[in-house]
């Protein structure tokens, strides 16, 4: 097992590593909107921030050595299900294989963000 760490996308909140490598696969931790060379929330609608996260997520696999079309399951988590069609809009422009997904809502996510999502990736 080996810890990915990357100045590339968020230091980690919490007492969890960003993103963990173990028998050819990358799991990343649960990524939110968080600007990683500010800190701060980067976007105020579901589009800011589910390209923050996809982005963020991005940095997570090229540190880790794969890349987003080897992603072979998300699960995403919105505060407002409402926000379901344009977050996918956003979300099918960095998912382009498709891999298989769970969406669900919310009551309250990390720092009161709108998405969060976390992948399992091959190598």
């Amino acid at each position: 097992m080996n810890i990915v760490s990357t100045p590339n996308a968020p230091a980690a909140i919490g007492p969890y590593s960003q993103a963990i490598v173990s028998n050819g696969m990358v799991y990343t931790s649960g990524q939110i909107a968080i600007d990683p060379a500010t800190g701060a929330i980067h976007g105020t609608t579901i589009e800011e921030q589910t390209e923050q996260v996809c982005k963020n997520i991005q940095a997570l696999l090229t540190a880790a050595g794969t890349d987003l079309s080897k992603v072979v399951k998300t699960a995403c988590f919105l505060a407002d299900m409402n926000d379901f069609a344009a977050f996918n809009a956003v979300y099918a422009k960095y998912f382009v294989s498709n891999p298989a997904r769970s969406c669900v809502a919310v009551k309250t996510l990390p720092k009161n963000v709108l998405v969060e999502i976390d992948t399992i990736t091959e190598l």
